[in-house]
């Protein structure tokens, strides 16, 4: 074969996409990034560095299955805060109440299963309804009276936390004694739940992230390859079946009095919120509005789109993880108290939105996000903890990671600006 002829096989090749290869897949990608559609790489990124820099300073503890399953604990909170701040944020909007509302509808729960002896599931709900009416409320006063979300949520940030002072007494904490509750952010799957809950979400990810690429396609849409499908699928399922082996393992201090094992239980939790919240802002009319009012509020009311009604059941749903967020926060320590929610909480949830990939600016951003944030603030907490460092130093690298990942948005965006991706 001459020269001549490899060189048209090759350009061949180039005027395929639809065939591609993976140095084309890796060029266009470059490209993309080239661009500022930097997604959540530069989290991805930095959560990959602190784990392998946590794991070399501490190689004996950090790693080991007993931290990393009680990092995944201690994330899950701040993890569905954030998932909630997500919808607000996308909007360009804020809510500096969430935390506390976080706090507020774990302090009804303890009353209604206390004192009132409620089961579980009222008390889930009437834990959910709190943040929801809540979350309702400041999203009327934003959306109707169009009083700045700041100054809403500022107002509530200190009103609950009185509410809180009083359902709660200075000082004082509400005990949560049901076993359900209390298994939320504390006990694990047995084993053979943990690996049946991985192969079956897998199977369905490869069969529908399929089916969805064929309908595009038939209709002519832009689609991935074939073989980047199969690479994705390939990658994500090394990974999540690594990470049940791997918590599927004993990790018991003493295995003789207690064996503890398997997948935490809040991780399919966790999993079944980032499926469906997804699921509502990519394949939803709803949550195609939400990206549309974030990105051009007046253009989206000119489109037909009911800009308040968006705003209104944004601030519902972040109510509404909030309170959800909050009763981990209970169920993890066993109880509810006047700090439940307050102190850093709130900050650790907005910055895992950002440190993820969404933007402060409105019209960018995932639930996914919100999960690799999450476990980036984690890591740093966890792994400084082991390293016996103080809490101000935990706080100035939190604080430092928050503002790179901001200085990482505003110049994507630029970029994206300028290379009219934006």
């Amino acid at each position: 074969m001459s020269t001549s002829t490899v060189g048209h096989d090759a350009d061949i090749v180039d005027q395929h996409p639809e065939h591609p290869t993976i140095q084309t897949i890796a060029r266009d990608y470059i490209t993309k990034l080239r661009g500022g559609d930097l997604g959540s790489l530069p989290a991805v990124l930095g959560l990959v560095v602190l784990f392998l820099v946590f794991t070399a300073l501490r190689p004996e503890r950090f790693p080991s299955q007993f931290n990393v399953a009680n990092l995944t604990n201690q994330a899950a909170a701040i993890i569905v805060l954030s998932m909630g701040l997500v919808f607000v944020l996308l909007l360009g909007e804020i809510d500096l109440s969430a935390g506390y509302i976080g706090g507020t509808a774990a302090a009804v729960t303890g009353v209604v299963m206390t004192e009132h002896n409620w089961p579980w599931i009222p008390s889930l709900l009437a834990c959910l309804a709190t943040g929801a009416v809540i979350g309702g409320v400041i999203g009327l006063l934003v959306a109707r009276l169009g009083i700045p979300s700041f100054v809403v949520s500022l107002a509530f940030f200190l009103g609950l936390q009185g509410v809180l002072l009083v359902v709660v007494g200075e000082g004082g904490t509400i005990a949560y004694r049901n076993e359900v509750i209390l298994s939320l952010n504390n006990d694990p799957m047995p084993v053979w739940l943990g690996w049946l809950m991985a192969v079956a979400g897998l199977a369905a990810f490869a069969v529908l992230s399929w089916l969805s690429d064929a309908r595009r396609r038939k209709t002519g849409l832009e689609v991935q390859s074939v073989l980047q499908w199969a690479l994705k699928t390939a990658a994500l399922v090394i990974l999540v079946l690594a990470v049940v082996a791997y918590l599927s393992m004993e990790r018991s201090p003493n295995p003789t009095l207690k064996s503890i094992k398997g997948v935490p239980l809040v991780v399919a939790i966790i999993v079944g919120l980032l499926v469906l919240l997804t699921y509502v802002l990519n394949r939803t009319q709803w949550g195609r509005h939400i990206y549309a009012v974030g990105g051009n509020a007046e253009a989206a009311r000119r489109a037909g789109i009911n800009v308040l009604r968006v705003k209104l059941t944004c601030f519902v749903m972040t109510g509404t993880l909030a309170a959800f967020a909050g009763l981990l926060i209970a169920s993890r320590n066993n109880s509810v108290s006047t700090s439940t929610g307050g102190g850093t909480f709130l900050l650790f949830g907005v910055g895992a939105a950002v440190i993820g990939g969404t933007s402060l600016f409105g019209g960018k951003g995932k639930v996914s996000s919100a999960i690799i944030g999450g476990l980036v603030i984690a890591v740093i907490a966890n792994g400084m903890g082991l390293l016996r460092q103080s809490t101000g130093n935990v706080y100035m690298i939190t604080g430092l990671v928050l503002l790179v990942a901001a200085s990482v948005d505003a110049i994507s965006r630029r970029r994206a600006s300028a290379s009219g991706r934006a």
